[in-house]
């Protein structure tokens, strides 16, 4: 996958959960990646979150997400 495909699906995503409060959204928007992303993307979202482009809520989660995947 692109590094532009991955930074439109994942703002995408944030979108449709951005009117909820930032935390929830979060959360929400790490669950949604979790539940219907491979883990190889799930792996390169982590990796490349801080590379700019990326809408802060997908930042967020993408913490969230490494946060609950061992080293």
């Amino acid at each position: 996958m692109t590094r532009p495909d991955l930074v439109r699906m994942a703002n995408q995503i944030a979108a449709n959960f951005s009117h909820h409060p930032d935390a929830q959204a979060a959360a929400e928007v790490a669950d949604h990646i979790r539940m219907f992303w491979p883990p190889s993307m799930r792996r390169e979202l982590v990796d490349s979150v801080h590379g700019g482009g990326f809408d802060p809520l997908v930042i967020a989660a993408a913490d969230l997400l490494a946060e609950a995947t061992p080293a």
